[in-house]
């Protein structure tokens, strides 16, 4: 035995999530839908450039009212 060998430490997390995957194996599948919904969306770069133009140039400070 080696003498620097020391146990893998996982946290309790770490234990729960592992055990949660080995329990449902189709969470992986469902994880990659559900970011789909979300975020793997294709961008309308009209919309994005006319947000752009739309936006207003902040003040030096932003707490001073307008003069």
């Amino acid at each position: 035995m080696n003498i620097f060998y020391r146990p893998k430490y996982q946290s309790d997390t770490t234990r729960f999530l592992n055990e949660l995957k080995e329990k449902n194996p189709q969470l992986a599948g469902q994880q990659v839908q559900g970011r789909a919904l979300l975020w793997n969306r294709t961008l309308d770069r009209d919309a994005q450039s006319g947000f752009g133009a739309a936006r207003v140039k902040q003040q030096a400070y932003v707490y001073q009212t307008a003069k």
